[in-house]
């Protein structure tokens, strides 16, 4: 059970995240937090000004008071000792003040230094889940197992970390049977032994690596929203949970943009077949979204709309590429520029990519019941696409009407108990 850091931002959420483990008192859940709220952004910005203030007094950096008094608060709401992080505090200080000494920041020491947000929480976490009567174990990530390269900031994990991590939390549980609280996002460069990143998403993927190193049956990313939804709701309030995915749909859907899931962090999922089950900590009655290797695709249509708003377009024209295959990835750098030497080359920028993810085998209907929406609506598509990838169709259109598609196609599709003449075809055929 992963816990993202809105669902460990207070005492009060902690306290129902303990509520949540314990309404499955059957089971012998894993749980992975993130920091809490948002102090990973706070940590960046403190050392920033640690490094740009020149000053030994950390006690001036306002991200820092904020983290100290978030934290401390929130042990004496829960009311835990602060021995609980008094020395992480103190440690986190001493950090600060070497990296204002210093005047330097570098990658290495940034994931250190970010490193305390998920050590707090989860020392906090486990303390308290001690303190009502359930026996809990607070561990590290780095010091379990998760072996990773030594690319600070967006490490990789390594495959020793499977059998290192399976063996280390089976031990445990045989010695002293505990739920282990894991520090999420965390892991150890392999060749420096430095505390590293995982990168976006890196929480998830410390689950999803839990998951397939234990061979468990479900890996639960409890988030802020009901699971991965048919479009994004800041753009169209009537969005809906989409109830079952794949792993191919769930990396298309991040891949152009939706939040909820790093197509990264599903990959040990994915490869160890276990499902994922997104679920909301603000509303764990909500039966969330199920992502599993295969779906009945049957009835299905299409499954969610996505949007990548702020996108450039590059339209080239020329004969003289005929053949000329390769070229565009030696001459990246100054692409345009060379590339007008070759052809006429227009930049079109504010443009915005809609994303279709669906059934593919549909892939005529989605597309003519959509040019149809945007008939309507009165919109011209500039471009199309469908990619190597066997859910997705693209269309570009300006980002000024972006918005209003979205809300068009998601009622055409997701609202309309009408079915088109096209679609009634399509579900007899099938």
């Amino acid at each position: 059970m992963k816990f993202g850091g809105s669902s460990v931002s207070s005492a009060a959420r902690m306290r129902e995240v303990a509520g949540l483990i314990l309404a499955f008192p059957e089971e012998r859940p894993v749980v992975v937090l993130s920091a809490m709220g948002k102090t990973t952004n706070l940590l960046l910005l403190a050392g920033e000004k640690a490094v740009g203030c020149g000053v030994i007094r950390v006690s001036e950096i306002e991200e820092w008071n904020l983290i100290k008094d978030l934290h401390i608060k929130t042990v004496e709401e829960l009311a835990l000792p602060r021995s609980v992080i008094h020395t992480m505090l103190d440690e986190l200080e001493q950090l600060l003040k070497g990296i204002a000494m210093m005047k330097e920041l570098t990658l290495r020491t940034t994931d250190y230094l970010v490193s305390f947000g998920e050590c707090m929480s989860t020392r906090i976490f486990a303390a308290y889940l001690n303190k009502i009567g359930v026996k809990a174990r607070q561990l590290d990530a780095f010091d379990i197992g998760f072996i990773t390269t030594d690319d600070f900031g967006n490490a990789d994990i390594l495959e020793a970390t499977y059998p290192a991590v399976a063996k280390r939390l089976h031990g445990d549980w045989i010695r002293d049977p505990a739920i282990p609280i894991v520090t999420g996002f965390l892991g150890k460069g392999w060749k420096s032994g430095a505390v590293t990143t995982l990168g976006r998403g890196g929480s998830d993927l410390t689950a999803t690596t839990i998951g397939k190193a234990l061979g468990l049956r479900e890996i639960q990313v409890w988030k802020d929203v009901d699971g991965v939804l048919t479009c994004d709701p800041n753009i169209y309030p009537n969005a809906t949970t989409v109830p079952y995915l794949t792993f191919e749909e769930a990396a298309e859907l991040a891949y152009f943009g939706a939040q909820v899931l790093h197509p990264q962090s599903m990959r040990p999922a994915r490869e160890g077949d276990i499902p994922v089950r997104v679920k909301n900590s603000y509303n764990p009655k909500a039966p969330g979204t199920l992502i599993t290797k295969q779906r009945k695709m049957d009835k299905v249509v299409l499954t969610s709309i996505v949007l990548k708003s702020n996108v450039t377009m590059l339209d080239i024209v020329s004969t003289r590429m005929l053949g000329q295959f390769g070229f565009l990835a030696k001459e990246l750098d100054h692409v345009v520029e060379e590339l007008e030497k070759i052809a006429v080359v227009h930049l079109l920028q504010q443009r915005a990519i809609i994303s279709l993810i669906g059934n593919v085998r549909r892939s005529s209907l989605i597309l003519e019941k959509a040019f149809q929406v945007l008939r309507k609506s009165g919109v011209n598509v500039q471009m199309i696409s469908q990619g190597a990838s066997k859910v997705n169709m693209s269309l570009i259109v300006h980002d000024s009407e972006a918005k209003q598609c979205i809300k068009a196609l998601h009622q055409a599709f997701f609202e309309d108990d009408v079915l088109t003449e096209v679609e009634e075809e399509a579900l007899h055929m099938s």
